[in-house]
């Protein structure tokens, strides 16, 4: 299962099959924790600069001390990739709050444990990536910001996890959030885009979205390529009605959806995101020198 799998932990590589973390490591016991997911290429990590900036500022809401400069992760980085036998792959890069004693009171954790994994990481298929994938719209409803606020990505997925659960009862490949009061949110695990009118859309963090770097690149790339792009609050209704729908993320890059709660999205995949895919890897590709 592990085969191709590198592991880094605390300062050492070690053998993916004898890889472990204390049980009374309360990133285990609680999900007291942050990571980054990291996608490398060409044996380079892309955009790491952006993601360590997210994983410092999620750790800084925790009030988690991550123990490593940027230099010394991206050394990490580099050993764990070294150790790979994947030139193109995904990283976790995790801070755990550490080993404490029964009880979630952080205060007991003395020192934060730091794990970087190098493996491989596939969301769908290719034919579900040429294709799209199917999506409902999941009755777990996405946490509020003062609840839990969504730009914390932290080791506890729970939220996003009993929606996949409705994802695998229905059949389909994913499953969309909402918020309390019934706008979309974002996937189990990527941002969602639509185009509505022409306009290329996406709900704004506020709304629960995870404020994603490939969701941020996206925008990015469809600037430089003239297609109008905002945030706006989108509903049920929006998706049943758009012109294109699609997913972003680390794990996910890009993916089409053809269907949302039975309802066929009217092009998939579409020319925008035909266009955004296209430019997404030729930028992939200038940045890690492929």
């Amino acid at each position: 299962m592990f085969e191709q799998a590198s592991c880094w932990i605390d300062g050492k590589i070690v053998p993916a099959a004898q890889a472990s973390v204390s049980v009374f490591d309360h990133g285990f016991l609680y999900g007291d924790g942050v990571f980054e997911g990291v996608r490398f290429y060409h044996r380079k990590a892309f955009r790491l600069p952006l993601h360590f900036k997210r994983l410092r500022r999620s750790a800084a809401a925790l009030q988690l001390r991550i123990p490593l400069s940027f230099v010394e992760l991206d050394t990490a980085v580099a050993e764990t990739i070294a150790a790979s036998p994947l030139d193109e792959g995904y990283l976790r890069i995790i801070v755990t709050r550490g080993v404490g004693v029964l009880g979630i009171n952080p205060a007991s954790c003395p020192r934060p444990g730091v794990i970087v994994i190098a493996d491989q990481l596939q969301m769908v298929s290719e034919a579900q990536r040429s294709q799209g994938v199917r999506a409902i719209i999941a009755s777990t409803r996405r946490l509020r910001p003062d609840q839990l606020d969504s730009r914390i990505k932290s080791l506890n997925y729970l939220n996003a996890i009993l929606a996949r659960i409705e994802a695998n009862v229905a059949g389909v490949e994913e499953a969309i959030l909402l918020n309390d009061r019934g706008a979309v949110a974002e996937g189990t695990a990527d941002n969602l885009f639509i185009v509505s009118d022409g306009v290329l859309l996406t709900p704004p963090a506020t709304e629960g979205a995870l404020a994603g770097i490939t969701r941020q690149t996206v925008l990015e790339l469809a600037a430089g390529a003239g297609i109008a792009a905002r945030e706006a609050l989108l509903t049920p209704y929006d998706l049943y009605n758009a012109e294109e729908c699609f997913l972003t993320g680390t794990g996910a890059k890009l993916i089409p959806v053809r269907e949302i709660d039975g309802r066929k999205i009217a092009a998939c995949p579409g020319p925008v995101y035909r266009h955004l895919s296209q430019a997404f890897a030729d930028l992939v590709r200038r940045e890690t020198g492929g």
